[in-house]
């Protein structure tokens, strides 16, 4: 494009700054089509070709050296273009960032070169239709998010017409030299229109759970639910250990089949052995989890009890592998501990 150019401290005649809860991903994406120019065209006339831009999950890595580049290019303060990432959610979804493994409560990508195998990206049509500019949120990249607060709609994770993974940064690959830039919501493989996909009404297995899951989605997505719901990194870190016990391939936990007994309904998870955390599940798995994890979290203590009762979990599991629990878990599971001593 006339007047762009990669010669570093120059301002780019496209200075895009991000949308509200904008993924870094996204923001690159809109400027190198803003700019006219294909994505891996764009990046490397930033870069001279010296670094390599998609062979990594961006949103959660966040090189300081890219994420200053796009700071610097577009005027935008250096605190807001932090904010497009991932790491921002450190000390919130999880503990400690690291940069390999999963991370609490971040989907992953499945990365292989530049293509992204895992449905680790979601979205909802009717924010994407809404928006003047289609963008990707942060809050669609969080594992126990799978609805849309705001459209009362489920999330989706993938192509409704093909079923390929969400990868708007791979949307001209393959294309000839004058293809047209057209946005980030074209499928990379069959270039269905992914604001075109059916709207999907909200579905949960009570309606105590469905209310607790559209706070659980505004906590993320606008940073505050009702004062009513309390949560705090120490909630978020127990369900994520209710997740863990709800997959494991012990015999002696059988927590799932337990309480989806108790609902009377259809186990949704696929027979993959507790090594499949969360956050590699797809969106139907996820929701069924979160489901059932949002279930007891309403009313904790009883219903663990009931469960430990019908010795789908045994006390010690509750506690294993868990470092730094809360303190009022610990007298949960210590109390189910007493209980058997007692008898």
């Amino acid at each position: 494009m006339k007047g762009f150019s990669g010669q570093s401290g120059l301002l780019w005649p496209i200075r895009y700054k991000p949308k509200t809860d904008e993924l870094l991903s996204s923001w690159l994406v809109r400027l190198a089509v803003g700019h006219g120019l294909k994505v891996q065209t764009f990046c490397h006339r930033i870069f001279a070709g010296e670094r390599q831009v998609w062979n990594r999950d961006i949103d959660r890595l966040a090189p300081g050296w890219l994420v200053e580049e796009l700071s610097s290019r577009t005027g935008t303060p250096i605190g807001i273009a932090h904010a497009t990432t991932l790491r921002t959610y450190d000390g919130f979804l999880y503990q400690g960032f690291r940069p390999s493994g999963a991370l609490p409560w971040i989907q992953t990508l499945g990365m292989y070169h530049r293509k992204r195998e895992r449905y680790g990206q979601q979205y909802c049509p009717a924010c994407l239709a809404a928006d003047e500019t289609p963008y990707f949120r942060r809050a669609w990249r969080v594992s126990f998010n799978t609805v849309c607060p705001m459209h009362k709609l489920m999330l989706y994770d993938r192509c409704p017409k093909c079923q390929a993974p969400v990868s708007y940064h791979r949307m001209e690959m393959g294309r000839s030299s004058n293809f047209e830039t057209t946005g980030l919501t074209g499928c990379h493989v069959c270039e269905f229109d992914l604001r075109e996909s059916p709207l999907l009404p909200i579905t949960t297995y009570k309606s105590e759970i469905r209310r607790w899951m559209i706070e659980l989605s505004k906590l993320v997505t606008h940073g505050a639910g009702p004062k009513r719901m309390h949560l705090n990194v120490e909630h978020l870190l127990v369900m994520h250990q209710l997740s863990k016990l709800l997959l494991s391939a012990s015999k002696y936990v059988n927590l799932r089949e337990c309480l989806c007994d108790y609902l009377a309904v259809e186990d949704k998870v696929a027979s993959r052995g507790d090594r499949v955390s969360i956050e590699a599940r797809d969106i139907n798995e996820r929701h069924h989890l979160m489901q059932l994890i949002v279930w007891l979290m309403i009313d904790l203590e009883p219903r663990l009890r009931m469960a430990w009762r019908s010795k789908s979990v045994r006390y010690n599991h509750l506690l294993k592998d868990f470092h730094d629990p809360p303190a009022w878990y610990v007298s949960i599971a210590d109390a189910f501990a007493k209980w058997r001593e007692d008898q």
